[in-house]
């Protein structure tokens, strides 16, 4: 694998007229990754009126990457409302679940859309669901939302909100067909912990763009866990800022991208408060004719973080010929008393010393290649947390891979 680590404040801008993206990568050919503080700085400034976008080209930064033509009208607004989504929901004793109107104070809270998509959700839905964790409740077994797709159009906003001190583990399990748009945001109380993990295993023809918000508190602790499978389309974007000082966040993330799909991850970390942390690690593998993985990380630290300590990393590993992958971590440094930051980027084939030593040994080629994937996901996979989910996840990569050999 090629690796590239960019040094903090330097910057290679592109766009419209530029050099061709960076971080772009098809089989054959290395990828490399450079920093660029552009894609932190959207075409226009958050706002919940989507009015307040023009309708994207596929120019701007933050939409060069992604098929417009394939979102279903979900970018221009000629998306209509009309299909469902069917719910099943494990609530443990102690969570409280309502379903509120637009007017409920709480949406919102935790971060406001960015593009044109995240606005027309928000501009769109017709009640939003609020999980409520009562200040310093610990929940013992995970909150489990699973979200079955039933075809057509649906605008949705989620909220989750732990009060001071509380702690869960939530699970949100996508499945089925739907174009679905929507926010979800997380309100993390001071001294709070939430881990969410959210599976995308949509069907084939499924489009998924979201936006994901949190709020960390002071002192709190946030671990999301994004894992992307299935889905003609899959476009979700993480977004992380503080309350308070002292907290932490992890972002992770695993991805298997098949033949057509476009998979894209966007990510931001905005340290905007005093002696706060960040880790982020992505992982995908690729495989089949015209898979498409995008992975965007931008991390700005502003001149108010002093004692940031931050990480971002990003490997890819491409199985078959035809794949592309465009991997660009960002990072934008606006104070120098911070006690560490940095990225890495890298991207490659199977490593022929791995599979020799494998294949010396007597195990088959296509063996080999699945002892070395399952390797390379393994690590993510065990932040989860949640041992069926993990074992689930397992068993999906696996069936995956036999489809590929097949």
């Amino acid at each position: 694998m090629a690796e590239v680590h960019n040094a903090p404040n330097s910057s290679t801008p592109s766009g419209p007229g530029g050099p061709p993206p960076v971080g772009s990568t098809t089989a054959g050919a290395i990828a490399v990754a450079a920093e660029s503080t552009v894609a932190t700085r959207m075409s226009a400034p958050p706002s919940f009126d989507v009015a307040d976008f023009p309708v994207p080209h596929g120019r701007e930064e933050e939409w060069r990457f992604t098929p417009l033509a394939r979102l279903r009208g979900l970018h221009d607004g000629s998306a209509v409302a009309s299909g469902g989504l069917k719910s099943d929901a494990q609530i443990p004793e102690g969570v409280v679940v309502e379903t509120v109107g637009r007017d409920d104070p709480r949406l919102g809270r935790a971060g406001t859309p960015v593009d044109r998509v995240a606005a027309q959700a928000y501009s769109s839905f017709e009640s939003a669901v609020v999980i409520t964790v009562p200040k310093e409740t610990v929940i013992g077994d995970p909150i489990r939302i699973g979200v079955h797709g039933e075809g057509g159009v649906v605008y949705g906003h989620t909220v989750v909100e732990l009060g001071a001190f509380a702690e869960a583990v939530i699970v949100f399990d996508h499945t089925g067909d739907a174009v679905l748009a929507a926010n979800v945001d997380y309100v993390l109380g001071d001294g709070a912990k939430l881990t969410v993990v959210s599976v995308q295993d949509w069907g084939a023809e499924a489009v998924h763009v979201a936006q994901h918000n949190a709020l960390v508190g002071r002192d709190a602790s946030f671990k999301s866990v994004v894992v992307t499978f299935g889905g003609d389309v899959v476009r979700l974007h993480p977004r992380v800022t503080y309350a308070g000082p002292g907290g932490e966040a992890e972002l992770f993330g695993l991805y298997l991208t098949d033949a057509g799909q476009h998979q894209e991850h966007r990510l931001f970390v905005d340290h905007n408060a005093p002696h706060c942390k960040s880790n982020v690690a992505y992982k995908g593998a690729l495989q089949g004719d015209e898979a498409h993985a995008v992975w965007i990380g931008d991390v700005l630290i502003e001149a108010r973080a002093e004692g940031t300590d931050t990480y971002e990393m990003n490997r890819n590993l491409v199985l078959t010929d035809g794949a592309r992958v465009d991997s660009v971590p960002n990072l934008e440094i606006e104070t120098g008393e911070i006690v560490g930051a940095g990225h890495a980027s890298a991207t490659g084939r199977f490593d022929d010393e791995q599979l020799f030593y494998l294949m010396a040994r007597g195990i088959p080629e296509h063996e080999a290649r699945r002892l070395v994937v399952r390797g390379f996901f393994a690590e993510l996979v065990q932040q989860i947390g949640v041992l069926d989910v993990e074992e689930r996840l397992l068993a999906k990569i696996e069936e995956e891979l036999e489809a590929s050999v097949a």
